[in-house]
């Protein structure tokens, strides 16, 4: 530190050169101030360090407690007596396995792609997991698919046993 000091105000810079130097000095650390906050706001270090850091520290996957608040609330949704509930808890289970799978890195552009990539032996439901998401899509695609509180309570059944495999409970 004594260095710095010494060089800031060392005795050829004197006048109009020093000063310069000062504002060099005091614009070059405003910026790299500036840098180390940006990095430290953006995802990049998140996504680059924090995640890993956290996967690492507690030897379970990243977002898992997201992961399960997710799913409590899609469970409440059958506490209800309403068809509609039901069937918006089968889509959002479905949504919340795709978006695992897609943070697992599974590549495609939709939930079937991914799925064609997952080996039974990583997910051993995987054919139950492919009759829930066509129950999914009649679900979507024709609005007068009945779905009963207990089709509904099997569906997501199948989604939690698949996301405990996948190690996100």
């Amino acid at each position: 530190m004594e260095k710095i000091f010494y060089f800031i105000i060392h005795p050829e810079f004197r006048g109009f050169l020093l000063y310069l130097r000062i504002i060099f000095i005091v614009i070059s650390s405003f910026f790299l101030l500036s840098i180390i906050i940006l990095l430290l706001r953006s995802s990049w270090m998140k996504d680059r360090y924090l995640e890993a850091l956290t996967e690492f520290v507690t030897y379970r996957p990243f977002g898992v407690k997201e992961t399960f608040k997710q799913w409590n609330k899609i469970v409440k949704r059958l506490e209800t007596d309403r068809e509609a509930e039901y069937k918006l808890a089968v889509i959002e289970a479905d949504g919340l396995l795709e978006s695992v799978l897609e943070r697992m890195g599974y590549k495609g552009d939709n939930f079937v792609q991914r799925l064609e990539q997952i080996d039974p032996s990583v997910l051993p439901n995987l054919e139950e997991v492919w009759k829930a998401h066509k129950t999914r899509n009649n679900i979507v695609h024709d609005p007068d698919y009945r779905l009963i509180l207990a089709q509904a309570k099997t569906m997501l059944e199948i989604y939690e046993k698949a996301l405990r495999d996948l190690e996100m409970f």
